[in-house]
């Protein structure tokens, strides 16, 4: 069942019908999207820890020991693309290329689109979210009113299904 219907930023009233036309609509049904969401976070982090992995083997200095390590600003840098893939794709295109295939979005707990400060939180807490085989993510996502992760709690977010529709507005 359909509780909220936004298009684009603005919440359309049970009054009004939807016909024929072209336009985004964002479903928020209270559905946990569980599977969905965790292979979406397995792609993302995939990708992460791929140019992780491939950056310290170019850039890594031996440690001794047969592994590699990097040191100084190097050691910034899968920081800053961590802190750009995850955040700065959140607040800008609502979703990371894992949650884009499955046409997740991020958004705040009344629909409309969220900002940077509530995308960094939302990120902030991944360690905990995600730590333990994302047990943690798992269990809050099962547990709370809008299947909420504890970074979405913190930043009062939550995760929203887009469906491509056809559709127009007529008032009735």
């Amino acid at each position: 069942m359909i509780k909220n219907i936004f298009y684009r930023n603005y919440y359309l009233p049970p009054k009004f019908k939807l016909l024929p036309t072209n336009f985004t609509m964002i479903v928020t049904n209270n559905k946990p999207y569980l599977s969905k969401r965790i292979i979406a976070t397995i792609i993302d982090y995939g990708i992460y820890y791929l140019f992780f992995f491939i950056y310290i083997g170019f850039f890594g200095e031996d440690n001794g020991e047969g592994g590699k390590h990097v040191t100084g600003f190097l050691g910034l840098i899968p920081i800053i693309v961590w802190f750009i893939y995850f955040v700065l794709m959140e607040a800008t295109f609502y979703a990371t290329l894992g949650h884009q295939l499955f046409e997740l979005e991020v958004r705040d707990i009344d629909g409309s689109k969220i900002e940077f400060t509530q995308a960094l939180r939302r990120r902030l807490l991944d360690f905990i979210d995600l730590g333990f085989l994302g047990i943690p993510a798992i269990i809050a996502i099962k547990n709370t009113e809008h299947h909420q992760k504890l970074g979405d709690l913190w930043a009062k977010t939550k995760i929203v299904k887009i469906q491509d529709k056809k559709a127009d507005v007529e008032v009735s």
